[in-house]
């Protein structure tokens, strides 16, 4: 499975979030799913086999380590288990809605194993810093990268 594409949602006023349909047919094959909060003001959703592999090496990080504590605290510590209801949404807790600023559209970014699910204002204010600064260069390792 290979989650991919962005596309604008919104939650609805109990906190619930309708699933996408060019989301949703890939995460019916597995509908286990965990949504946690991420380190860079997101939310991460995972189906539950990709999740395993992610929470396994978060876990061998060392506790020694303060950003890998900062990590594991963030990712591992918000984590909920969740499957779609009968009409494919999901709960977003009041906790994970806070973590991430989110209060009612969001943004949301296939990115492979996962997908991104922002506060759309904050997506477009962070999208407009990262265009402008530094991150437009190759990350680390990426220098001979082209597309």
């Amino acid at each position: 499975m290979y989650i991919k594409g962005s596309c604008e949602a919104s939650l609805d006023d109990k906190g619930r979030l309708a699933i996408p349909k060019r989301y949703r047919d890939q995460l019916l094959a597995d509908p286990e799913l965990v949504l946690t909060a991420g380190p860079d003001g997101c939310l991460l959703l995972y189906p539950v086999e990709h999740w395993q592999a992610v929470s396994g090496r978060l876990q061998q990080l060392s506790a020694f380590n303060e950003q890998a504590r900062w990590w594991q605290r963030m990712i591992i510590g918000h984590a909920e288990d969740h499957k779609l209801d009968k009409s494919d949404r999901i709960l977003v807790s009041q906790s994970l809605r806070e973590q991430a600023r989110i209060t009612k559209d969001v943004k949301m970014m296939g990115q492979g194993n996962r997908i991104e699910i922002w506060d759309a204002e904050q997506w477009r204010a962070t999208e407009a810093t990262q265009r402008s600064g530094a991150l437009n260069s190759p990350p680390p390792g990426g220098e001979s990268f082209t597309l």
